[in-house]
């Protein structure tokens, strides 16, 4: 591998609009003044940055579920998965990832399964660090059947300053761990959802790497991960 691959990583295709404008936008702007057009030129260059989507290996063995997101382990609670994925009342243990600005925002998928619903919900625009932003705000969910037959749920949350949440995926889509399913726009949360015997293998506090990161194993009987990091 070079050491220009290293700085060069490659940049999801929606965030092309963003920088354009926010190129021509810096163009127009140092025309009349070298301050703002400097201060355009670093928009853009940070434009390039969140954008960013880098080239990730995922652990192949099965029954592995992957972190859907980088960014940082915020909770693990007990909860009812989002109602428009019809799986029920019964609580499921919640993995919450809170992304900041500077995280990559490219979503990928947890696990190998099948997707037996995907589902946009519209809301608010609470922060998604608050507990209660993955009942109330805008999000796009996705139920997944596993190939031991178990289900998982994953959810992307719109937060204070995210406003666009992409999801490509659809009902009835086969689906493969590490792959590339959305993108979430300037900040926000991804929930998942774990089946009522599969503990974390993650703590609050950890960060994590989508498509990398291994949040539970299916197959494992190891008991929950004990701890906070601060």
């Amino acid at each position: 591998m070079s050491a220009l691959s290293t700085v060069l990583v490659p940049i999801h295709r929606a965030g092309w609009p963003f920088i354009a404008g926010f190129a021509a936008a810096s163009a127009l702007f140092f025309s009349f003044s070298q301050l703002l057009g400097w201060l355009g030129l670093i928009a853009t260059l940070w434009c390039v940055y969140f954008f960013r989507d880098p080239h990730r290996v995922a652990p192949q063995r099965d029954g592995l579920i992957l972190s859907p997101a980088d960014g940082r382990v915020s909770m693990i609670a007990l909860t009812t998965p989002p109602p428009e994925l019809g799986m029920g009342e019964a609580p499921m243990r919640r993995i919450s990832i809170f992304l900041n600005i500077f995280n990559v925002h490219v979503n990928r998928v947890p696990a190998d399964g099948s997707v037996v619903t995907a589902a946009y919900h519209p809301g608010k625009f609470l922060s998604a660090s608050m507990d209660k932003a993955s009942d109330v705000n805008e999000r796009a969910a996705v139920r997944l059947k596993l190939p031991d037959g178990r289900e998982i749920a994953f959810v992307q949350i719109a937060g204070l300053v995210a406003r666009r949440i992409v999801n490509t995926l659809r009902d009835g889509q086969q689906v493969r761990a590490g792959e590339r399913y959305g993108l979430i726009r300037f900040g926000s949360r991804a929930d998942i959802y774990l089946p009522p015997d599969v503990q974390p293998l993650v703590i609050v506090g950890q960060t994590a790497i989508g498509g990398e990161t291994v949040l539970a194993d299916v197959a494992s009987a190891e008991p929950a991960r004990s701890g906070r990091r601060n």
